[in-house]
Parts: C-alpha cells; sequence; structure tokens
C-alpha cells in the first residue's frame, strides 16, 4: 500500500532544490564575473541556506549577526534590484517558518494580546502607503523598501509564534549580545587605529553595496577638524549608537541573573565595551535611550544598579578624555550647536506637514508640496509624517499596551522572588533577566526615537527589524512567564492577567 507524503515535506523538499539550483546558478555567474572568491561566499550561502531550512534557530541567528555585523551588505549581482543579505536571511527565516507550521499536525497561530494592536497598526501603514500613491507615483525603490518594512513588522508575529520556551529565548538574546559585541569591539578598533587603515579595511566593503573612500570616517558636524565618530560596519554613528543603546539594556540585567547568560567574567569586559563604543560614536539620543532604560530597571528591580549608573556618571563627568562629550551634550541642551538646531528646524516642517494632512498622512512616496518633505530626527513625528495622526496613534497603542503588559507582569516575578525566599522554588529565576532586558531595551529604543528616526524609516531596514525582534522576544518572554504561572498554581496563587 503506497503512502503519501505530508504537503509540507513535498514542499520543504522542493524548496531545498529551488535554493540549490539558484545557489549553483547564482555561484556559476560569480565565478565567471568575480572569480572564486565571490563564488567560495555563494557555496557557503548555499550551505547556510541548507543548514536554515532543517533549523530555524540558524536562520534567526543568520537575521541577527546581519543586522548587527553588516546591516547594508547587499548581493555584487541584480535581479531588478539588488538584494541585500537581510531580505534573504528575513526571507529565508519566513519559509522556515511557514514549511514549520505546514507540516506540524496542529496549526495553532499565537497572538498574544498586542498581536490585535500590531495587527491594526500594521493595516493603517498599508493605507497611508496606498494613499500616498495618489500624489506620487511609486518607484522600484520605493516599493522593495517598503515591502522590508512590512516584513519586519511581520517579524513579531513570527518571534511569538516560534519563541515559545526559555531556552531558545535564552541562545537568541545571547546571539545578540554576543554580535553586539562583536559590532562594539569592531567600531572601537576602527576607531583606534590610524585613518588610513580604517579607511582601506571599511572601503573594503565596496563589493557589497558598502561607500568607499574617505568620506567612511564620520565626524562630529562632519567636520574632520573636531573629533571621530565611531561607525564600525554601520555606516552612521547614530545607526551603532542605536544598536548599542538596546544592547546595553538588554544585557546589564544579567548582571544580576543567579546564573547569567554569559559567565560575569566574560560579562563584565563586554558591557564595557558596549558602553565605550557608544559613547564614541557621540550618538547622544542613544545615550539618554540606554541612560533611562537603565535607571527605569534600577529603580523598578535591580537598585544595586544605582551604584554603577551614578559611578559611570561620574567618570562621563571627570575624566579629562570625556569632556568633549560633556561639552556636545551641554551644547545639545542649549541649543548651540548646529546639530541641534537644524533638529528644531526638522520639528517645525514636520508639524507644519502633519497640520496639513493630519489623517493618513502623505504615505511613502514623497510629499505632495513642494515645500515640505518627508524626513526628521524624531520616530514619533516620522511615522506621523507618513501615516497621519491616525498611525501615530496606533504606534503609541501598540506601545501603551506592551508597556501595561509589562507593569502587570511585574507582580508575577515579586510573587515569585517572594516564594524563592520561603521555599527555594524560583520557577521564574532564569526567566526574569530576560525579561527585564528584552522591556528595557525597548524602553531605550522609544527614548532615543526622540532625536531619532531608525527604527521606523525605509531606508534603514536593519534598525526596523531590530526593533520588531526584540518587541516580539519581549512579547514571547512575559507569555512563557504567563505559561509558567499556569503550570505552576502551588507557587503563583495569584497571577494578574497579563
Amino acid at each position: 500500500m503506497l503512502q503519501t507524503r505530508p504537503i509540507g515535506s513535498i514542499l520543504k523538499g522542493l524548496s531545498i532544490l529551488l535554493v540549490t539550483i539558484a545557489a549553483a546558478i547564482g555561484g556559476g555567474y560569480l565565478l565567471a564575473e568575480f572569480g572564486p572568491l565571490l563564488a567560495a561566499a555563494s557555496l557557503f550561502a548555499l550551505v547556510l541556506a541548507l543548514w536554515m531550512l532543517q533549523n530555524i534557530e540558524i536562520a534567526y541567528w543568520t537575521v541577527i549577526g546581519v543586522v548587527c555585523l553588516l546591516p547594508f551588505a547587499s548581493f555584487p549581482f541584480e535581479i531588478g534590484f539588488r538584494p541585500t543579505f537581510l531580505d534573504a536571511a528575513l526571507g529565508m527565516l519566513f519559509l522556515v517558518w511557514l514549511l514549520r507550521w505546514m507540516t506540524e499536525s496542529e496549526r495553532n497561530f499565537i497572538a498574544t494580546g498586542l498581536g490585535g494592536p500590531v495587527l491594526f497598526f500594521l493595516l493603517v501603514v498599508l493605507m497611508a502607503f496606498v494613499l500616498g500613491l495618489g500624489h506620487a507615483p511609486p518607484t522600484a525603490y520605493m516599493i522593495r523598501h517598503f515591502a522590508e518594512i512590512l516584513m519586519s513588522i511581520l517579524l513579531f508575529f513570527l518571534v511569538v509564534n516560534t519563541v515559545q520556551d526559555t531556552s531558545r529565548l535564552e541562545r537568541l538574546v545571547r546571539a545578540l549580545i554576543l554580535c553586539a559585541f562583536a559590532e562594539a569591539v569592531l567600531g572601537i578598533l576602527l576607531y583606534g587605529v590610524p585613518d588610513d587603515w580604517a579607511i582601506r579595511a571599511l572601503s573594503a566593503l565596496r563589493v557589497l553595496g558598502y561607500p568607499s573612500g574617505p568620506g567612511v570616517l564620520r565626524y562630529i558636524m562632519d567636520d574632520p577638524t573636531l573629533p571621530q565618530r565611531a561607525t564600525a560596519t554601520s555606516v552612521d554613528p547614530n545607526i551603532l549608537g542605536s544598536l548599542m543603546n538596546l544592547s546595553l539594556a538588554l544585557a546589564v540585567p544579567q548582571l544580576f541573573a543567579r546564573r547569567p547568560l554569559i559567565r560575569r567574567l566574560y560579562l563584565v569586559p563586554i558591557l564595557g565595551a558596549l558602553a565605550l563604543c557608544l559613547g564614541l560614536t557621540i550618538s547622544r539620543g542613544s545615550m539618554v535611550g540606554a541612560g533611562v532604560a537603565l535607571m527605569v530597571v534600577a529603580t523598578l528591580r535591580y537598585r544595586k544598579l544605582w551604584g554603577l549608573l551614578l559611578a559611570a556618571g561620574a567618570l562621563l563627568l571627570l575624566l579629562p578624555q570625556t569632556q568633549t562629550l560633556v561639552e556636545h551634550f551641554i551644547a545639545g541642551l542649549r541649543g548651540e550647536d548646529l546639530a541641534t538646531q537644524m533638529r528644531f528646524g526638522e520639528y517645525r516642517d514636520a508639524i507644519k506637514l502633519i497640520l496639513r494632512y493630519p489623517v493618513l498622512g502623505v504615505g511613502f512616496a514623497g510629499s505632495p508640496d513642494v515645500d515640505t518633505y518627508i524626513g526628521v530626527s524624531n520616530l514619533y513625528l516620522m511615522i506621523a509624517e507618513q501615516t497621519g495622526l491616525v498611525g501615530l496613534a496606533a504606534f503609541l497603542v501598540v506601545m501603551g499596551v506592551f508597556l501595561a503588559r509589562f507593569w502587570r507582569a511585574r507582580a508575577s516575578f515579586r510573587q515569585s522572588e517572594h516564594t524563592a525566599s520561603e521555599r527555594g522554588e524560583d520557577p521564574l529565576g532564569r526567566l526574569e533577566p530576560l525579561w527585564w532586558g528584552l522591556h528595557a531595551a525597548i524602553i531605550g529604543a522609544l527614548v532615543g526615537g526622540l532625536f531619532d528616526h531608525y527604527f521606523f524609516n525605509l531606508d534603514f531596514h536593519h534598525s526596523a527589524t531590530l526593533f520588531w525582534l526584540i518587541l516580539g522576544l519581549a512579547t514571547a518572554a512575559t507569555e512563557i512567564a504567563q505559561s509558567i504561572h499556569m503550570e505552576s498554581p502551588r507557587v503563583i496563587t495569584k497571577s494578574p492577567s497579563v
């Protein structure tokens, strides 16, 4: 009697075959056009793609690695457009999820209490995009990058449906911290070596679509007579600063974990590298974001962290090497430097545009008026420009629900700690530092978003991906905590609705 194979297994086999054929064709093209080095790279990509099809965590790690280390890398060929590494990695991640969903006997979709607001925000973004086409014709560039933003938002649902246990959450957070650490070390090294060496090293990435030449080095106000700013492979120092902002907030709670993800012997220098790299970016918004996030964690949970924060603040104020940074901060607070004055001008222009198109904004193709433009160094004004006050309200609802769930879930962790002190049982002990770090990272992003726009900008796909990835992981951590409570009624007698 013949046995029929599940449709999901057939699709998985076809996917592997198609990936192999595509990689073989691409490898042959690269060998003919660019030589053996890129052909070998295509072979590596083939092996990695097949590995991702077998294990979704490999796909996650690839996405995390690209976001942190090669955020702007693109393939050295075109298929109507030049695909990026992140496009390929995210595409594989979604493909693996789809194949896994089709091969499972029970196809449950987990929305969580945050899923509805996220879906509504996504629909508003789509509506704003469609309406915006009425005054500006779409371009291939705009359509492609808009699709990338949609994929980043949809990543939230992928994460909460595939990260359902503490072990996987730990592995993904560890990967985020280590990849951010690698980028921080690279940023510090390129900052410290002679300029010619740094220019040569960064210009070598031109084959992957990166800029080259002396312009790869960045300075305050783009003035070479002023202090240099670290960029690593993030091109822009503020982009690197936003990565350090989220990574520091994510990693610091591990200092107070009973069993940290990374041994404290290594965790301390990792945190030092992240903090140093953040300082070298001279990204004031990211520094404020990280500082506020860590102060929230210190106030609500790990009180000993206040000592570290006060010591870091004292060093920042007293060390001779940091006086330029302190002066730059003071100039920004007073509105004296040109960068701050330009931001104020952007804010005024953004408000003028929003007042003209308050409901659903102007979309993503461009402004319909010659005296206005899309672009402002503020996450919230950027959302309002493109999706109107409706879109901004939808985003704020997402964040409000997220923070409300965060606040209510705190009681569960406090109760778990009380039970642990009485009975020696702590079912949430491993999860708690992860939970705090993930939520602190989002708080850091929301505060940093007052000064930058990277988490909702068509030109910075990787920053949007990082934001929605961490938001999904934080929501997954809350869902895991809730499931632990439900499975342990004898430990948690009263649990608030999460």
